[in-house]
């Protein structure tokens, strides 16, 4: 088995040069290095903060519901409308 897995791990790195030709690893390891970032400077939001965020999203829930239910209500009398039912 150490054969095998010396042997396959000299193939890739012998390889790596044409690895490298084809994608290049700097946009990666960048991006990477942004994200982590970005996590590091992520904080819980405190409880006057949790409750504004948690009011916008039910009003937004409220909000698309109601539309739904009058696109709705409006569609049935169309449809029978059109129908003819």
């Amino acid at each position: 088995y150490f054969l095998l897995f010396t042997s396959l791990s000299l193939l890739i790195l012998s390889h790596m040069d044409a690895i490298y030709s084809v994608v290049d690893p700097a946009p990666v390891q960048q991006f990477a290095k942004d994200s982590y970032r970005l996590i590091q400077s992520c904080t819980k939001p405190d409880k006057k903060e949790f409750a504004k965020i948690a009011l916008a999203t039910l009003v937004g829930f409220c909000l698309m519901g109601f539309i739904g239910f009058f696109v709705k209500l409006m569609h049935i009398p169309i449809n029978n409308i059109i129908l003819g039912v």
